[in-house]
């Protein structure tokens, strides 16, 4: 499957600037086939839709394959074929301005502090996912010598799109601390992210159609029996707690269409 195909295929979001890089390499490396071609109008047609006339002809112009986009545009494809495309276009939140938010936070307050990051950010900053959230998930509470930053965190919100918010280690498995990974120094800030298994497992235990759809995002990234590994090894309490067995035992089904594994058994 082309990276175009793998991009808007069984996808909640899809990034436009993602998307636009995809359509220019499929048509830099050959001639497409007509269901592909079908593909790139449609895709186009949203883009315009999303970005504007005015941004899009703009991209348009630069674009080293407007030849042949501009041919397919004017070849009788028929109906769309990708009618969903537009709802499905969404910015990704980008690693970097996520950093640029770290950075000002670190420079703005005084007091050395420490945030431990999880949630679809953590899978952002390292690369396993790509869609949109405002939120940077902490895990259990946000430092107090950050919170007491009341005006420093509405400003940086109103201006990044990002806040800091909190969830629970409870529902994270086991030993979870002892596998964080630093993420970087960000002035007095030093910042950790979970791993990305613990992040997939967390997940995992969740009734959350968006945890379903991080989950399915990832899987092709993920390695299943390393994965098998660290829930039978880490996630006894979870499991034994009943509404969050049976959300495991369910979105482990529609992941990979069999019963989840059983305690002890690899």
């Amino acid at each position: 499957m082309s990276d175009l195909w793998e991009l808007v295929w069984g996808k909640p979001e899809v990034d436009p600037i993602a998307l636009l890089r995809a359509i220019e390499q499929e048509l830099g490396s050959g001639n497409p086939d007509f269901r592909t071609r079908l593909l790139i109008r449609d895709s186009t047609q949203a883009l315009e839709r999303h970005w504007g006339a005015q941004q899009y002809h703009k991209w348009m112009s630069r674009s080293p394959v407007r030849a042949k986009i501009e041919g397919i545009q004017r070849e009788d494809l028929g109906r769309a074929g990708f009618p969903m495309l537009k709802e499905q276009l969404m910015e990704s939140t980008q690693t970097e301005t996520v950093k640029e938010f770290l950075r000002e936070l670190g420079t703005r307050i005084q007091e050395p502090a420490t945030l431990e990051v999880g949630g679809s950010i953590a899978l952002i900053l390292t690369g396993y996912l790509s869609r949109a959230t405002a939120d940077i998930d902490v895990v259990d509470e946000v430092p107090v010598t950050i919170r007491c930053h009341e005006e420093v965190l509405a400003d940086l919100k109103k201006r990044y799109g990002l806040l800091l918010t909190h969830f629970q280690s409870h529902y994270l498995p086991a030993g979870w601390q002892e596998r964080l990974q630093l993420f970087g120094q960000f002035g007095s800030l030093k910042v950790y992210t979970l791993d990305v298994y613990d992040v997939f497992l967390g997940k995992l235990f969740s009734n959350r159609t968006k945890d379903l759809d991080d989950l399915r995002s990832m899987k092709p990234q993920i390695e299943k029996r390393q994965l098998a590994r660290q829930l039978q090894s880490t996630t006894a309490a979870l499991l034994n707690e009943s509404p969050l067995r049976q959300a495991a035992e369910r979105n482990w089904y529609i992941l990979y269409g069999e019963n989840l594994p059983a305690q002890g058994i690899m």
